[in-house]
């Protein structure tokens, strides 16, 4: 059975247990004795999954929004030396709120 970092995270550690006992690797030696946290390493290892969470942007266009944010830091640059605060402050807000929107959308 092919797991994920995820499907491993919600599982406990009975089942984890479970899990290394069924795999032949020197990476989940001794999983008896070991903590969930730890399990969960040793079987990413031994089965060679990768141990990050993915977040996928859902409802935006993540494209369009990455490629507008650098415009403006291009237009934050170049108003830095002509000392418009309220100009570089007011692209600095448009910026903050971009990421924020791509962060909302993060699943």
């Amino acid at each position: 059975m092919q797991f994920t970092f995820h499907d491993l995270k919600g599982k406990t550690l009975a089942e984890l247990r479970e899990i290394a006992k069924g795999i032949e690797s020197d990476a989940v030696k001794g999983y008896s004795q070991m903590n969930k946290e730890h399990v969960i390493r040793a079987i990413c290892a031994a089965l060679k999954i990768d141990m990050h969470e993915h977040h996928h942007v859902v409802g935006v266009d993540k494209i369009r929004i990455k490629t507008e944010i650098k415009m403006l830091k291009k237009e934050r640059d170049a108003l830095m030396g002509s000392g418009d605060s309220k100009s570089i402050k007011a692209v600095r807000t448009k910026i903050a709120k971009l990421k924020h929107r791509l962060r909302r959308a993060m699943v």
